[in-house]
Order: structure tokens, then sequence, then C-alpha cells
């Protein structure tokens, strides 16, 4: 039915309105897409970063795309209640799954080509409410904002003949984390890593009280070191077939530990390592029960996006996550899009 009209002022009035709201949709999607700010760092300009020389692998993750499935649960030992009111911290067994990957935008690199390892984790409480993490080995991020971390990215494209010496001028945050990728001491497993947030989060309890926290999965596993070099003998795929044996023979765990910050403590730069004695809490046990090949894995279709949080956690001051929320999205996109790139392997998984 039309609305009532009271002559042609009032129609034009309404055609005024109802333009207003379109120009401000447009300008707002516009803005987003950095049509307005062709300087302000978007998520296509984010995971377009990400690419190697080559282009993109279609099918696959943007970055983190050489990876592999797991399921499992979370053990709460009821600890985490202390500081969160998440229901996936209150004592029980969670349904878990995720995905051991490497940092690379290619699915056929080398282990031994690659530093980071990555663990992207999705645990489910009772309720329903999920909680999803994107983790990697390293103690600290290589930088500490997201315009930084897209200058990184770019610097392998550039043709100055110093581009990386002078980043590392320019961003001297980067030092601890140079030094701790250029070590050569590696694990010879997924199972021997700890896998850290690295940004930190807001945690409410049921009292209301709030704290900033970063967590790690700490692995309960002995750790093997091994040299990029040895572990290049042992073939371009080895990590995810040991860790397929490995857990054949027996479930892996690592235990949460979640860290609380103090007052002064940095929770915007992720490259900044908080003091050591910060008051520590062991929340849980995570425990990996099967792995799947990630063609047909439930970890093919997660989004690990860090912003996916149930109540009693949220983001703080960092912006990485927002950044890294965006990018995920982009890049899920893009690659739903090819997945035909990417074929499913077995006919039931089709169906």
């Amino acid at each position: 039915m039309p609305l009532p009209s009271s002559g042609p002022r009032s129609t034009l009035t309404s055609l005024a309105v109802i333009a207003a709201i379109c120009a401000g949709a447009t300008g707002a999607f516009a803005y987003t897409a950095g049509w307005l700010s062709p300087d302000r760092l978007t998520p296509t300009k984010l995971v377009d970063a990400l690419a190697p020389p080559t282009g993109p692998v279609p099918g696959y993750r943007r970055n983190h795309a050489k990876g592999i499935c797991f399921t499992g649960v979370f053990e709460a030992n009821g600890q985490g209640t202390a500081l969160s009111r998440a229901r996936a911290f209150e004592t029980g067994r969670h349904p878990a799954l995720g995905r051991f990957n490497l940092g690379t935008p290619n699915p056929g690199a080398a282990d031994a080509t690659v530093r980071v390892r990555g663990l992207g984790l999705q645990i489910t409480a009772e309720d329903g409410a999920v909680w999803r993490t994107a983790m990697i080995n390293a103690p600290v991020f290589p930088v500490s904002n997201p315009e930084a971390f897209y200058a990184l990215l770019r610097v392998p494209a550039s043709k100055e003949p110093n581009a990386m010496a002078g980043f590392v001028a320019a961003h001297p945050e980067f030092a601890p984390f140079g030094a701790w990728a250029k070590s050569p001491d590696w694990t010879a497993s997924y199972a021997q890593e700890p896998y850290n947030s690295l940004n930190a989060f807001r945690f409410t309890n049921a009292s209301g009280a709030e704290q900033a926290v970063r967590w790690s999965f700490r692995p309960q596993a002995q750790a093997e070191r091994i040299t990029p070099e040895d572990l290049a003998k042992r073939g371009a795929a080895y990590l995810e077939q040991e860790i397929t044996e490995r857990v054949a023979a027996a479930p892996q765990r690592w235990s949460l530990i979640l860290t609380v910050a103090e007052p002064g403590d940095p929770t915007a730069d992720p490259s900044r390592a908080w003091p050591e004695g910060r008051r520590t809490i062991e929340a849980g046990t995570l425990v990996v029960e099967r792995i799947e090949p990630e063609a047909d894995g439930p970890c093919r279709d997660i989004n690990f996006d860090p912003t996916i949080l149930p109540d009693g956690i949220r983001v703080s001051d960092d912006p990485f996550p927002a950044a890294r929320s965006a990018a995920y999205a982009k890049s899920y996109d893009l690659r739903t899009a090819e997945a035909k790139d990417y074929p499913k392997r077995s006919s039931e998984a089709q169906r």
C-alpha cells in the first residue's frame, strides 16, 4: 500500500531522504573499499600483498595455505572461570576442531622453508557459544600495527636493493621477531610447538571484573630440536605425515595458559612481550584425537576469525584482530569462490 502523501512537497522530501540514505550507504561502502582514500589500508590490499610473485593459489587460504585438520576436545578444569564467564572455561569436555598450518601462501611449500607454524582452533561450549582463535609459534609478532605489517609484506616485491634493511631500520620493533626467525633451533613436530595468541583480549568474569589477557597452548610433548637443514632431509611434507602418525598412536595434548596483564603492560602492540612473572592460570587441556587431510576435513571451510568470541571474552585496543577479521573474510570469499580449483577428494564429502 502506498504511503499517504500531502502533495508534491512531501514527495520531494521523501525522495530527498531516500537519496541521502543511498548516498550515505554508498559512501560507507566506498570508504570501506578504500575508494575515497587511496592510501588507506583495506582488506583487499592486505590480502593482495600476501600473494607470492607468481600470484595466489586458487582455492586455498591466502596465507597459512598449507595445513591439515584435526578434531578433539578441550578439557576445561574450571580455573579459567576466575577470569572469564565464557562457558568454555567451565569444567567439562568441549568439542574442538582445528588446523595445524605453515605461515606461507604456498600450499606446496617445503616444511623446512617456513619458520612460522600456526594453530587455528575452534572450541564450542555446551551452550553452543563458539570461540575461534588463530595462533602462531612465534613469541612476538613482527610489527606493532597493521600498516607496518602491510609494509613488511611489500618488501619482497620492492626493487630497492636494501629494502629489508630499510624496513628494519624504520621498524625497530621487528628485532625480537627477527632474532627468533633466524634461530636454527626448530622442532620436529607440530605437536612440539607452543602456539601463542600474541594479541591481548579483555576477559570478564561472572562478577564483572575485567582483565587484559593473552593466552598460549603449550605442548605436553617433549621437544625434539632440529635444524631446518635436517628437517629438509625428512621430506617436504614431513610435518603433516609426522602429526598424522603421532596422533594415530596416541592423542596429543597442549595446556592452555592464560597470562594476565598488569597496569602498564602493552595491550595494543603484539610485538612487545609482557614481562616475566605475570600471573598465569592453567585453564585446561586441548586434546587432539584425530587428524584428517584438509581437502575433505572439518577445518577446510572454517574461517578462524579471531573476533568470533563467546560472552566473557572481547577484543582489546589491539588493532590487529579487527584487521585480521576483515582480511580473513576477504580470503574466505575468494577461496570459496574458487572451490573448483581445490576439489574435494571423496564422493562422500561432495554430497
